[in-house]
């Protein structure tokens, strides 16, 4: 109940921090972000509705795409994240904290950064691109980091065709910064690989199948200092499911050893729905 209601706060503090990003550096400056917020931003202009109510209503089609194919909770607090970051849009109000284009692209994109950072963190997503790029690297298995880029280079593009090429450079500067920092906070990677050490094979092996549905190889483990016969399971997991398996370690054997590595490429059985 705790850890729920600690999710349920850093949902809320993560919205918050995405719509400061806009309404206090991004949009004063016309300064676009990543993802679908610089698409709402972008549709804001030729559309008379705000960034925040576009941001919403591009989600809602996204959202049903990522409770079939991703994963309930994970939609929900993903939607949750949406519908807040639209709330504090339309309640802040737009105001520049300075007038240099390059201090707004730069904090911008380091707030947005922490906000996504944060969501993603505690198994939830800013939405929008997040969930689509998921999807589209399940079905083609490619690294996700290319459907990032072909999706942000149509928004850099497209601020430099409505505005100017300066604000487009200024844009890709901001969507740059923001990847970079939620490559500090959390993992771009779309697979990672989990060794956990532990004495409750057994009992973790049974729990892990029951949340996650993954397959787990077994090896056979020995303390280099205590010389305690253990097992290390080894899983592959999306950075998506990261959060749910810290949580089952946690409540299974807290005293087991995990080592998350990022996984570029794996070949043979993967479950991608």
């Amino acid at each position: 109940m705790i850890r729920k209601f600690g999710k349920i706060f850093i949902v809320i503090i993560g919205s918050f921090l995405l719509a400061s990003s806009l309404n206090f550096f991004l949009l004063p400056a016309d300064v676009f972000a990543s993802g679908f917020t610089g698409v709402a931003q972008l549709l804001s202009y030729v559309v008379p509705l705000s960034t925040g109510i576009l941001l919403l209503l591009l989600n809602i089609p996204v959202a049903i795409l990522g409770w079939l194919k991703v994963g309930k909770s994970f939609t929900i607090y993903s939607f949750a994240s949406v519908v807040l970051t639209t709330i504090f849009l339309e309640v802040l109000p737009v105001y520049a904290f300075s007038e240099d284009i390059m201090l707004n692209a730069v904090f911008g994109g380091v707030i947005a950064a922490g906000g996504a950072g944060l969501l993603l963190k505690w198994g939830a997503s800013s939405g929008g691109l997040d969930i689509i790029v998921l999807v589209l690297a399940r079905m083609s298995d490619r690294p996700v980091g290319s459907f990032f880029f072909i999706l942000n280079s149509i928004i850099v593009v497209a601020s430099g065709i409505m505005l100017d090429p300066e604000k487009a450079l200024f844009t890709l500067i901001s969507i740059y910064v923001t990847s970079r920092f939620i490559d500090a906070i959390h993992t771009r990677y779309v697979k990672l690989t989990a060794m956990i050490v532990t004495k409750n094979a057994d009992t973790l092996n049974k729990a892990i199948h029951q949340r996650l549905t993954r397959g787990i190889t077994r090896l056979p483990a020995k303390g280099g200092y205590t010389f305690e016969e253990k097992e290390m399971l080894v899983i592959v997991i999306t950075r998506y499911e990261l959060y749910e398996l810290k949580n089952i370690v946690e409540e299974v054997d807290p005293a087991a050893f995990t080592n998350i590595v990022e996984t570029a490429n794996i070949f043979g059985l993967f479950r991608k729905d």
